[in-house]
């Protein structure tokens, strides 16, 4: 078939598409199959001999010969053929020509042909993606906006890091390097597959963890399970089959040498390595650690909160900055801890006058005393014994918020006397 440049065609797309052999000569087909069907009506006793290696394509146009034709597609009437040599009952074959097919067809087959290609390319994009999800990506920033970030891979493909994605504080420029994880890949109105990175997600922590960390990679550390909260501190629960092995040694590596390099990675986000216990109780001891815990109180298995007691002066480590070692603690074990303040026996008499908070529930809002239980106080006199900016900002309440609720604190006291 004449100028149709398969050979060259197909180089191209082979190496620039990544599409095989088998593929291309059947979109080939397909594509010449489809046209034959809008020109003559049906491609039944149509033959197609596409041969990539030559770059051309062969179409052959198979009639019965009849004395009177009843279907001009199948059949040809012997008088109008130019060789005497059939006769009737015989396969008459007709080369088709590019041409044939007229001006429209050919740009109809060209189209058909581009559509399909783009078509294979996204299928072939999606799942080479959509096999890594869970993995980790190293990419170079392209381009970087307000909402995401643009990276890509080395066929120059599009990744996305948006910016609900990112770690809080952290700024990309162009050409930078970076790593994340593939956390989704999503087909949108049939357009570029849609590839999402993201740095927030705690598998992205503990992918970091299997390439600094030999063991782990080599299976002799298991990760049992990460929680974090991104840019500020994430704990990770590790356990080891080997009792040769120290886990926590292992993640940290001498001097901090393994770890360290994940700080960096993830903008000096906090990480506490411990080691991984059903024991739930033992559990929470690990995780607030370095705070000493007084007792636990886990309730039933329904009970969707546990309670801490610890000494005034263990809470504020308990609890951690702006409620953030409290609240891995939760994540790490599944249900939400509850700090309460336990005070030493020569101080029980003067916590009798005390008054609980839930006691003020009909004159505070329910949202702002479990904000303030949240920080470690409980009672009435253990909030009155913070300065408003301490309370406003540990917290997270507003100013007016923080006075009203004083002056209620300071009246049942005014009261009394």
């Amino acid at each position: 078939m004449e100028k149709i440049g398969l050979k060259d065609a197909f180089a191209e797309f082979k190496n620039q598409k990544n599409i095989d052999r088998a593929t291309m000569m059947g979109v080939l087909e397909d594509v010449f199959r489809t046209q034959i069907i809008k020109t003559y009506g049906s491609a039944d006793n149509f033959d197609i001999i596409i041969n990539i290696d030559k770059g051309d394509c062969e179409i052959y146009w198979n009639r019965e010969v009849v004395e009177e034709v009843e279907d001009p597609n199948t059949q040809i009437a012997l008088e109008d053929l130019e060789d005497d040599d059939y006769e009737v009952g015989e396969t008459f074959a007709k080369k088709i020509e590019l041409k044939d097919f007229g001006r429209r067809g050919i740009l109809n087959i060209r189209q058909n042909l581009q559509g399909r290609i783009m078509d294979i390319e996204k299928a072939n994009l999606y799942n080479k993606y959509v096999g890594k999800i869970g993995e980790i990506f190293t990419g170079e920033v392209y381009q970087t906006w307000a909402k995401e970030v643009l990276i890509l891979d080395e066929d120059g493909n599009e990744l996305r890091l948006p910016k609900s994605e990112q770690i809080p504080g952290e700024h990309f420029k162009k050409n930078d390097t970076v790593r994340a994880i593939i956390k989704s890949v999503e087909m949108k109105n049939n357009t570029t597959p849609y590839i999402v990175l993201s740095r927030t997600t705690p598998e992205f922590l503990e992918k970091l963890f299997e390439q600094e960390v030999p063991e782990i990679y080599d299976g002799l550390i298991t990760i049992k399970k990460v929680v974090r909260v991104p840019g500020e501190r994430a704990k990770v629960a590790v356990e080891s089959y080997d009792e040769r092995i120290d886990p926590i040694g292992a993640c940290i590596g001498v001097k901090g040498s393994r770890i360290i390099g994940i700080v960096r990675e993830l903008r000096n986000e906090n990480i506490d390595v411990l080691q991984w216990t059903s024991n739930t109780q033992l559990l929470i001891q690990r995780a607030l650690s370095p705070a000493k815990i007084s007792s636990i109180v886990l309730g039933g298995p329904e009970e969707e909160k546990i309670k801490v007691y610890m000494l005034p002066d263990e809470v504020k480590k308990g609890i951690g900055k702006g409620g953030c070692n409290i609240r891995l603690a939760g994540m790490l074990v599944g249900k939400e801890i509850e700090v309460w303040r336990e005070l030493p026996k020569d101080e029980i008499d003067e916590e009798e006058e005390d008054v609980l908070l839930v006691d003020f529930n009909d004159v505070i809002e329910d949202w702002i005393i479990e904000k303030l239980q949240n920080i470690g106080c409980d009672t009435a006199k253990s909030v009155l014994a913070l300065s408003p900016e301490d309370i406003a900002k540990r917290a997270d309440l507003e100013d007016e918020t923080v006075e009203e609720v004083l002056d209620i604190l300071r009246a049942e006291f005014e009261d009394e006397e």
